[in-house]
C-alpha cells in the first residue's frame, strides 16, 4: 500500500498519491456493480499483521491485490433501498387566535394556528455498495432530513416509508452496529494528537478480544488511507491551540468513526467549510472508502466539477421532493428532454440547481419537473434491469449472510465475527467492549485532554487558594469572645458557599463534551453510564487537591478548635462540599445546554442554596411554607456539619460575664459600670454572675444557630449522598436529552 501522507489541504496532487491521476476529469457512466477489486477493506490491509492464527479476527498474508480477492472469500453486495419516504413536523404560528375565534360559520375549525410543515414528500431510491450517494439541493431542501432519516435519527413513529438493506426491513439495532454517522461539525478533544484520537476511537469501536499491535495498526492503516500521515503527531487544536488544517480536522472526524470499517456511512455535509482542493480531497478519500466495500451516503450543498466527477448516484432535492435521481452523467440528457438543456460550457450541477431554484420562486414550483422526474425513471427502469435481484450472480442472499460474508472479509470489525443467520436483533451486540474497559478509556482521554491544557484546572486552583488566603488574612486568628463567635459563623457561611461557587467551571467543561458523547453514544461506542462514572472517578482528584489547598490555608489562620482531629474532619466537609457541588454543577449542564443560562441558573439556585441554609435565618425562624427548601439547600448540611465540628466542646466558654454586654449597645459603658449592671443582674435572677462566670457554650451557640437537629455525620453522609444522587440524575438526564433522534 503507497504512502498517503499529507502536509496541507493545499498541496499538490504530486504529494497526495491517494488522489490518483488528475488528468482525466470528464464525467462517465459508473458500473452498477460493485467495484471490490479497486480496493480492498482496512481489515484487509491489516492481514500482513502477524499472529493470525491465534486471533478471532482471521489474518491472510498480504500479496498482492489480485491474490488477495482469490483468498477472500465471496462477498454479497448491499443495496440500501428508501421507498416512500414522508415527514413533517409541526410548526406553530407565532400569533394564534382563541380557539373560539377559530370557528368557522357552521362550527369547523379554520386552519389557523399549527401548522405542518413537510420535509420529506415521497422520496424513494437508492444506494449501493462500492459507491457514493449524494443527496443535493438549496438550504431547507430537505438533504440534512433525509439523511437523518436513512439513518435512523427520526423516529419511527414519525418518518413515514420504509428503508431496507437487501430487500430487508433495516432494524435500528442492526443498523447501530453496521453503519456509522458523520456530523457536520468537527468534534474533537483539542488536545489531543490525530493518533492520539484514531486511537482512541479504537480503543471505543475494536473488540477487546483484538490485540493493542492489531488496533495500532488499523490507526496507522487508516492514517494512510485519510491521508493524514504527516499530520498524525499534531494535535488538533482549537481557537487559542494550533493545530491542523480545516480539511485534516474533517478526514479525523471521518476516520473516528470509520474506524470499525462500517458496511454503511452516513455523512452531513462533510464539504461544508472547507476550500475547493480540501473539499475534493475529503471525497476522494469517501470514493476509496465505498471501493472498500461500503455504502457511503452525503449530503453536499454544491459540488465542484471535480467532485461530481467522484459521485456515483445524485438526488437532487426541492422544498423535500425529488427532483432528480441518478448517476451524475445522466444530467445532461435529463435536462435537454425536459427542454433546458445545459451549455456545452456551463457547469452542469451549477446549471441545475440554479435552474431548479428559479422554478422554485415560479408559482408552479418544480411540479413539472417532479412529474418529469418520475415518468423519466419508469422510462429508463423499463429498458434497464433495475431489480435487486440482478445485483447478484445467483440467488438472493438473506441479510444476515451478507453481513457474515461482509464480516469475513474483514469489515464490522466492532462486531461478532460469526453471525448466527437466526441471530435476532435482540442478540446483536450492543457495544464492543466490557463496562469497566469503557469506563477506563474515558477516564484516560478525559485526563490525558486536561492535563494539556493545566490552565483550566490552574485557573480553578488558583480562585481556591486566593480565596482561602484573602479568608485567613481576614478572620486571622479568632478568639472566642462573642464578636470572634459571630465572626466564625460568618467565615463558615462564606466558606462553604464558596466551595459550591468555585465549582461552576464544571459547566463549559461538559457542554463542550456534549456533542462528542452524543456522536459516540449515537452508534453504541459506549454506554452512557460509563460516560457518568468516569466523569465522577476523574474529578477525585481535583476535588481532593483544592479541599486540602483551602483546609490547610485556613484552618489554622483563622485559629478553629479540634487539633488535628477537628481539621480532619473539616476536611472531610470540604471534600463533601466540593463533590456535591461538583455533581450539582454537572447535572445542570446536562440539562441546560447555553452556556450563559446555565451559568445564570446555577448562580441563582445557590443563591437560594445559602440563603435557607441557616445563617441568614435560623431554622426555626424560616416560614413553615419555606422549611422544605431548607432541607433541600445543599449549603445546609456541610454548614451545619463544620459548626457542629467547632462547637461541639460542651466545656468551651464562648461569653463570659460581663462579655455578656458585647453585643448590645451597652459595649460602650464603662467597664465599672458593666460589673454594677451585672451584679444587680444577679440579684434579680437570684443567683451569682461575675466577671468569669460562662454565659454560653459551644452547645448554647448551636440551639441558638438552630444546627442541632442532626448531628455533624449525618450532615456528612447526607452531603455525600447528595452528590451521588446529582450523579444519577445526570445518567437519565443524558438518557433523555441525548436520544440523537427528531420526533
Amino acid at each position: 500500500m503507497s504512502s498517503l501522507g499529507v502536509g496541507d489541504d493545499m498541496s499538490s496532487a504530486s504529494d497526495l498519491p491517494f488522489l490518483g491521476p488528475r488528468n482525466n476529469m470528464e464525467l462517465q457512466e459508473f458500473s452498477r456493480k460493485p467495484r471490490h477489486s479497486v480496493s480492498v477493506t482496512l481489515g484487509e490491509l491489516l492481514k500482513r499483521v502477524g499472529d493470525s492464527a491465534e486471533e478471532k479476527h482471521h489474518v491472510l498474508e498480504l500479496g498482492n491485490q489480485n491474490n488477495l480477492a482469490s483468498t477472500t472469500p465471496s462477498s454479497f453486495p448491499f443495496v440500501l433501498s428508501f421507498h416512500n419516504l414522508s415527514y413533517s413536523v409541526k410548526v406553530k404560528s407565532k400569533m394564534a387566535l382563541p380557539k373560539f375565534l377559530r370557528r368557522g360559520v357552521k362550527g369547523e375549525e379554520l386552519p389557523f394556528g399549527d401548522n405542518m410543515k413537510v420535509l420529506l414528500n415521497d422520496i424513494s431510491g437508492e444506494a449501493r455498495e462500492g459507491e457514493i450517494m449524494a443527496v443535493l439541493g438549496a438550504s431547507g431542501s430537505g438533504k440534512s432530513t433525509l439523511i437523518d432519516a436513512l439513518a435512523d435519527r427520526i423516529s419511527r413513529e414519525s418518518l413515514k416509508g420504509n428503508v431496507t438493506l437487501n430487500g430487508e426491513v433495516l432494524e435500528s439495532k442492526i443498523l447501530k452496529v453496521i453503519s456509522a454517522y458523520v456530523m457536520q461539525d468537527d468534534l474533537l478533544f483539542p488536545m489531543l494528537t490525530v493518533e492520539e484520537t484514531l486511537m482512541f476511537s479504537a480503543e471505543f469501536r475494536l473488540p477487546r478480544t483484538l490485540s493493542k499491535s492489531k488496533k495500532k495498526a488499523r490507526v496507522l492503516a487508516l492514517i494512510d488511507q485519510l491521508g493524514l500521515k504527516n499530520a498524525a503527531k499534531t494535535v488538533i487544536g482549537d481557537e487559542g491551540h494550533r493545530g491542523v488544517s480545516g480539511g485534516e480536522r474533517r478526514r479525523v472526524s471521518i476516520g473516528i468513526d470509520i474506524i470499525h470499517d462500517p458496511i454503511v456511512l452516513f455523512l452531513d455535509e462533510p464539504t461544508s467549510g472547507l476550500d475547493s482542493t480540501s473539499a475534493y480531497m475529503v471525497v476522494k478519500v469517501l470514493q476509496r472508502i465505498a471501493q472498500s466495500g461500503s455504502i457511503v451516503i452525503m449530503s453536499i450543498h454544491q459540488p465542484s466539477y471535480r467532485i461530481l466527477s467522484l459521485l456515483d448516484r445524485l438526488i437532487i432535492l426541492s422544498r423535500g421532493h425529488t427532483v432528480f435521481t441518478s448517476p451524475p452523467s445522466s444530467l445532461q440528457q435529463f435536462f435537454a428532454e425536459f427542454g433546458n438543456p445545459i451549455p456545452e460550457n456551463e457547469n452542469r450541477i451549477e446549471f441545475a440547481l440554479d435552474f431548479i431554484r428559479e422554478l422554485e420562486g415560479t408559482p408552479n414550483g418544480t411540479k413539472n419537473l417532479m412529474e418529469f422526474n418520475r415518468t423519466w425513471q419508469r422510462k429508463k427502469n423499463s429498458t434497464t434491469n433495475n431489480n435487486i435481484s440482478s445485483f447478484y450472480n445467483g440467488p438472493k442472499p438473506s441479510l444476515k449472510d451478507a453481513i457474515s460474508a461482509s464480516v469475513s472479509r474483514g469489515k464490522l470489525v466492532s462486531g461478532a465475527t460469526n453471525i448466527d443467520p437466526n441471530l435476532s436483533s435482540s442478540d446483536v451486540p450492543k457495544f464492543a467492549n466490557p463496562f469497566w474497559v469503557d469506563m477506563v478509556v474515558i477516564a484516560k482521554r478525559s485526563m490525558l485532554n486536561s492535563m494539556r491544557m493545566p490552565e483550566l484546572f490552574g485557573m480553578r486552583f488558583g480562585a481556591v487558594l486566593v480565596t482561602g488566603i484573602i479568608l485567613a488574612t481576614i478572620f486571622w486568628k479568632l478568639d472566642n469572645s462573642p464578636k470572634g463567635v459571630q465572626e466564625r459563623l460568618g467565615f463558615f457561611a462564606f466558606a462553604m458557599s464558596t466551595t459550591f461557587y468555585t465549582c461552576a467551571e464544571a459547566i463549559p467543561v461538559f457542554l463542550q463534551e456534549r456533542y462528542i458523547f452524543m456522536r459516540e453514544t449515537a452508534y453504541n461506542a459506549y454506554r452512557r453510564s460509563s460516560y457518568v462514572l468516569s466523569h465522577a472517578i476523574i474529578s477525585l482528584p481535583s476535588i481532593l487537591v483544592l479541599s486540602i489547598a483551602f483546609a490547610v490555608t485556613t484552618y489554622w489562620s483563622v485559629g478553629l478548635a479540634g487539633g488535628i482531629s477537628g481539621f480532619l474532619f473539616f476536611l472531610l466537609f470540604m471534600v463533601a462540599s466540593f463533590w456535591a457541588g461538583s455533581s450539582f454543577v454537572t447535572f445542570l449542564s446536562g440539562v441546560i445546554y447555553n452556556v450563559m443560562m446555565a451559568y445564570t441558573v446555577v448562580v441563582a439556585i445557590l443563591a437560594y442554596f445559602v440563603l435557607f441554609s441557616g445563617y441568614f435565618i435560623t431554622r426555626d425562624r424560616i416560614p413553615p411554607y419555606w422549611i422544605w427548601f431548607h432541607y433541600m439547600s445543599l449549603v445546609k448540611y456541610p454548614y451545619q456539619g463544620v459548626l457542629q465540628n467547632e462547637f461541639s466542646d460542651p466545656n468551651k466558654c464562648f461569653v463570659k460575664g460581663v462579655q455578656i454586654f458585647d453585643v448590645s449597645p451597652l459595649r460602650v459603658v464603662p467597664e465599672p459600670l458593666k460589673i454594677k449592671l451585672l451584679h444587680n443582674m444577679s440579684k434579680t435572677l437570684g443567683m451569682n454572675i461575675t466577671s468569669t462566670t460562662c454565659l454560653t457554650t459551644g452547645t448554647d451557640i448551636l440551639k441558638q444557630s438552630g444546627v442541632n437537629d442532626l448531628n455533624k455525620w449525618t450532615c456528612f453522609w447526607i452531603t455525600i449522598g447528595l452528590g451521588f444522587f446529582f450523579r444519577i440524575l445526570f445518567y437519565f438526564a443524558l438518557l433523555i436529552g441525548s436520544k440523537n433522534k427528531r420526533r
